[in-house]
C-alpha cells in the first residue's frame, strides 16, 4: 500500500491515527498508482513467485491485504487461477478506485489488518505488499495471516526495513534539526526475531533497491501521490517553511548529473502453513 511507515511512541495504533491513515490514503487514491514504481517492483517479486509455483490450485482463494487501488488484485483476477479473491483495505477512498477500476467478482472489504474480519482456514493464499510497515507491531497481523490460511496455505508479505530513505532523513536532520520528517522503520534484527516467533520457517528475503528522482522536490512530489505522508510524533504541526525545504534540497546529495538517488531497504517473508496445522492455530 503504502511506503511510509508509523511507529507510535504508546503501544498499539490509536483509532484516530487508523482513521488518518486511511484519510491520508484515500485522499491519494487517484493519484496513487501513477507513482506506485517501488510498490510494482515488490509487488512484481512476489507475483512472480505465485506464478512460478506448480502445486497453485486452480480453485484457490487470493486475499490480497492492503489492496490500495487494487493493482495486483487485477493482476490476479486475469491470471486465470483464482477462483475467489478478497481485497482488504483500511482506506474507503482506495477500495472505492479499486471497485470502479477492477473487473467483478473481486470482494471488496474495509478492514483493519490487525483484525481480519475473515474466518479461520478460509484462504489460500495471503498476499500483502507494502502494507505491513503501517502497523504499530507486524505481529498481530501475522498471527491473523496464520489464522485464516488454510493448512498448507501460503503467505507473501512485503515490507520496508531501517534505513529506507537515509539520503532523504540526513537532509532533513541537517535542514531542520530537532523535528522528524521520515518516519521509523523496523531494523532488520527486529524483524527477523517478529517472523520467527509468529512463523516458524518462514524466509525472510533483503535487497537494496535504489530509485533515481529528477530532485528533492520530485521524490517529495511521489510520496505526496502516494499518500506516505509523515504522521510520526516530533513533526512540525504547521507547514514547513519554504527556506527549511529549500535546504533540504541543498543537503541531499546529487549525483553528477544533478539527479538524486532514493535508497529503499526491501524485505520480503515468504511461508507455508503447516499440512497438519489445525485451523485458526499454529
Amino acid at each position: 500500500m503504502g511506503i511510509m511507515s508509523f511507529r507510535g511512541a504508546a503501544a498499539g495504533i490509536s483509532e484516530t491515527l487508523k482513521s488518518d491513515i486511511a484519510r491520508g490514503f484515500g485522499t491519494a487514491s487517484g493519484t496513487y498508482e501513477s507513482a506506485s514504481r517501488l510498490q510494482r517492483f515488490m509487488g512484481n517479486t512476489m507475483l512472480q513467485k505465485f506464478q512460478s509455483r506448480e502445486s497453485q490450485r486452480i480453485d484457490s482463494t487470493v486475499l490480497d491485504l492492503g489492496c490500495g487501488t487494487g493493482w495486483f488484485a487485477r493482476k490476479f483476477a486475469n491470471s486465470g487461477r483464482v477462483e475467489a479473491l478478497v481485497g482488504i483495505d483500511l482506506s474507503p477512498g482506495m477500495l472505492e478506485e479499486a471497485r470502479e477500476n477492477g473487473p467483478e467478482g473481486i470482494n471488496w472489504i474495509v478492514g483493519d489488518a490487525e483484525h481480519l474480519p475473515l474466518p479461520d482456514g478460509s484462504v489460500d493464499l495471503v498476499f500483502s505488499n507494502l502494507m505491513i510497515q503501517w502497523c504499530d507491531d507486524p505481529r498481530a497481523v501475522l498471527r491473523e495471516c496464520q489464522r485464516i490460511l488454510r493448512p498448507g496455505g501460503f503467505l507473501m508479505v512485503s515490507t520496508l526495513l531501517d534505513g529506507t530513505l537515509r539520503e532523504l532523513k540526513a537532509a532533513w536532520h541537517a535542514a531542520d534539526p530537532g523535528h522528524q520528517h521520515v518516519n521509523r522503520f523496523e531494523t532488520d534484527l527486529a524483524l527477523q526475531a517478529k517472523v520467527r516467533a509468529e512463523l516458524p520457517g518462514a524466509v525472510v528475503e533483503n535487497r537494496t533497491i535504489r530509485l533515481p528522482y529528477d530532485s528533492p522536490m520530485a521524490l517529495a512530489g511521489e510520496l505526496r501521490h502516494l499518500g506516505a505522508g509523515f504522521r510520526g510524533a516530533g513533526r512540525r504541526r504547521a507547514v514547513t517553511a519554504p527556506g527549511r525545504l529549500r535546504e533540504m534540497c541543498k543537503q541531499y546529495p546529487k549525483e553528477p548529473d544533478g539527479t538524486i538517488m532514493a535508497s529503499y531497504e526491501a524485505a520480503w517473508i515468504y511461508w507455508q502453513k503447516p499440512q497438519d496445522a489445525l485451523t485458526g492455530k499454529q
